[in-house]
C-alpha cells in the first residue's frame, strides 16, 4: 500500500488544492459533486449522480462478499478563509473550515488503491460522496432517493472526519455514543410593545425574554441526573428597532445537544415548559412559540465494529498512534446511515502537524484554530496519506479474503 499512497499522493494532493479553493455551500454543491464523479469515473467505478441532491453514488464491485459504505461530505461552511494559503478559497464567503475537501480527497484515494488491491479482497464498496452534510439533510435525503434500495444495502459503514486538535498520524476513535442530537430550536416571545418612557402600559418581550434566557441554564445543571450529559445554548436574540420603542416580540435561536432521544425530547418539553411559564407570569398576551427548524440524530459508532477497527488502525500505525476520544458535542449526519441498521463507525484522522501543536502550547502560543474557524488550516501531508491508509485498511479488514 505504502508503495501505492507514494505514486498516487502528487495527483490527489493536487486534487485537494483545488478542492479547498472551490467550496460549495450546503444544497449548492454542484460542481464539486461533477468533480468528484468524473474522479470516481475515472477510476473505473460505476457511478450514480444526482442522489438525494447532488449526491454521488460509486460501486467498486470485486466478486461475492459483503457490501462495505465508505461515506465523505462535501459541503463548505459560509466562512471568509483567513489561512493565508496560496491554494486558498476562491469563493467568496465560503471556506472549506470542516475538512469536507480532505474527506472528499481521501474517498477518491481509497477509491483508487482498493482498486488496485483487488487480489486482496472481495465483495463491493459503495463510495457515497454526500451533500449537505453542514444543514444536516444530505444523508436523509439520499436515503430518501433509494440509497440503500436502488444500490446495496451495506453491511458496514466507514467514515472519517479531520480533527483539529489531534497531531497528523493519530487515529481517534470513540465506542457508542460518538456525536451529538442536535436541535435548531427557534423560539419566539410575544409582548404588548409601546414607548420606552412608559413601560408600565406594555408587557415587555425583552423583559421575559432575559428571564427565560437565564431559566434555560437550570435545564441542566438542575433538572438532569448529574451523569447525564447535554447542552442548551442560546446563540442569537432579536427584538426591537430603537433606543425607545419596547418591541411586540422577540425571538430566540438555540442549539440543544444531546445523547439519546429520551433526554432530547425531555429537554425540548423542559425549554417549552419554562418559555410558557414565565411568560404567563408577565402577562404575555400570548404563549411563546417554539419550533424545531434542523434536528440531526447523535451518531453512535457500533461497539464490535469499532474493535475490530481498532485492532487492525494499531497494527497499521502503531498502538500509540491509535487513541480512544471523548464523545462530542458535534453533529452530524452520518448516525443515519447507522439508525438503518447497518453497523457505523466514524473514526478521527489528526491534521495538524505534531510541531503546530507543541508551538500553540508553548508560553504565549497561539491557540490551534477550531474546526469552522476561518483560520483552520489542515496539514494536507500526511494528513490525507493516513486517511487515505486508514480507510483503505478498515475496507481490506471487513472484505479480505
Amino acid at each position: 500500500m505504502e508503495a501505492l499512497l507514494k505514486t498516487e499522493y502528487p495527483g490527489l494532493e493536487n486534487l485537494y488544492r483545488h478542492l479547498h479553493s472551490h467550496p460549495e455551500l450546503s444544497l449548492k454543491d454542484e460542481q464539486t459533486a461533477v468533480h468528484v464523479a468524473r474522479e470516481l469515473e475515472g477510476i473505473g467505478l460505476k457511478v450514480t449522480r444526482q442522489v438525494g441532491g447532488y449526491g454521488v453514488v460509486g460501486l467498486l464491485e470485486n466478486g461475492k462478499g459483503a457490501t462495505v459504505m465508505v461515506r465523505a461530505d462535501m459541503d463548505g461552511l459560509p466562512v471568509t478563509e483567513a489561512t493565508g494559503l496560496p491554494y486558498a478559497s476562491k469563493t467568496p464567503g465560503v471556506a472549506h473550515a470542516c475538512g469536507h475537501d480532505i474527506h472528499m480527497t481521501c474517498l477518491i484515494g481509497a477509491a483508487r488503491i482498493l482498486s488496485h488491491l483487488k487480489k486482496e479482497w472481495k465483495g463491493t464498496v459503495l463510495f457515497i460522496a454526500q451533500p449537505a452534510e453542514e444543514k444536516g439533510q444530505g444523508a436523509q435525503a439520499m436515503l430518501e432517493d433509494g440509497l440503500f434500495t436502488r444500490f446495496p444495502k451495506p453491511d458496514y459503514a466507514l467514515a472519517l472526519h479531520v480533527d483539529s486538535q489531534l497531531p497528523t498520524g493519530k487515529i481517534g476513535y470513540r465506542s457508542g455514543p460518538a456525536f451529538a442530537n442536535v436541535d435548531s430550536v427557534d423560539l419566539v416571545i410575544f409582548g404588548r410593545g409601546g414607548h420606552g418612557a412608559y413601560p408600565h402600559l406594555v408587557v415587555d418581550p425583552i423583559v421575559i425574554a432575559s428571564e427565560i434566557v437565564a431559566g434555560l441554564q437550570t435545564i441542566v445543571s438542575r433538572e438532569l441526573k448529574a451523569y447525564e450529559t447535554a447542552v442548551v445554548s442560546v446563540g442569537s436574540i432579536h427584538g426591537g428597532t430603537k433606543h425607545n420603542i419596547i418591541p411586540d416580540q422577540v425571538k430566540l435561536e438555540l442549539t440543544v445537544r444531546s445523547y439519546t432521544d429520551e433526554l432530547r425530547n425531555q429537554i425540548l418539553g423542559a425549554i417549552k415548559r419554562i418559555s410558557v411559564g414565565i411568560a404567563r407570569a408577565h402577562g404575555a398576551p400570548r404563549d411563546p412559540e417554539l419550533g424545531v427548524v434542523e434536528s440531526i440524530p447523535s451518531t453512535y459508532n457500533d461497539p464490535v465494529l469499532v474493535s475490530r477497527l481498532v485492532s487492525v488502525f494499531q497494527k497499521s500505525f502503531g498502538k500509540d498512534q491509535v487513541a480512544e476520544k471523548d464523545p462530542e458535542m458535534g453533529g452530524e449526519d452520518f448516525g443515519l446511515y447507522g439508525r438503518s441498521g447497518i453497523p457505523a463507525c466514524m473514526f478521527r484522522i489528526g491534521s495538524v502537524s505534531p510541531e503546530r501543536i507543541a508551538a500553540s502550547k508553548e508560553p504565549g502560543g497561539r491557540p490551534l484554530p477550531s474546526l469552522h474557524s476561518s483560520e483552520y488550516a489542515p496539514d494536507p501531508e500526511p494528513a490525507l496519506t493516513h486517511g487515505i491508509q486508514a480507510l483503505v485498511t478498515g475496507v481490506l479488514e471487513l472484505l479480505r479474503q
